[in-house]
């Protein structure tokens, strides 16, 4: 079975009082790399490997840094837990916060498209480990 991912920005945090007290430039607001609703399809096939090589230049490599090894488990197809969750860069000052890192399965013959449908991929609270 082959796999995407897709990656969805939520939201763009700042945080004024530590950008004036900390950064070089006190006004430079939120990430200037994203915006809340933008989305990135990852692919991994031989033709295009959007995973090493940081979606060609469209992913700040930072963020990369947070989120890559939820994607890198999504494209293998090893995520079971409803095939999505939430994520953000480790910028504290002006976080991004991703809303989902969804693993989209594609079905390559008839007997995984049968098996996928008679999958249940929800969680509840019950099912989470809290140690």
């Amino acid at each position: 079975m082959q796999h995407e991912c897709r990656i969805t920005v939520l939201e763009t945090k700042v945080f004024p009082e530590l950008q004036e007290k900390y950064l070089a430039d006190p006004k430079s607001g939120p990430c200037p790399c994203f915006k809340a609703g933008d989305t990135f399809l990852l692919k991994r096939t031989p033709q295009q490997d959007d995973f090493y090589h940081l979606m060609n230049g469209k992913f700040c490599g930072e963020a990369w840094d947070a989120v890559s090894r939820y994607v890198y488990t999504a494209l293998h197809g090893w995520t079971n837990d409803e095939r999505m969750m939430i994520t953000c860069c480790n910028d504290g000052i002006r976080p991004v916060i991703f809303k989902k890192i969804e693993r989209i399965d594609i079905p390559e013959s008839e007997e995984e498209k049968q098996w996928l449908e008679k999958q249940n991929f929800r969680n509840t609270a019950e099912d989470a480990y809290t140690g």
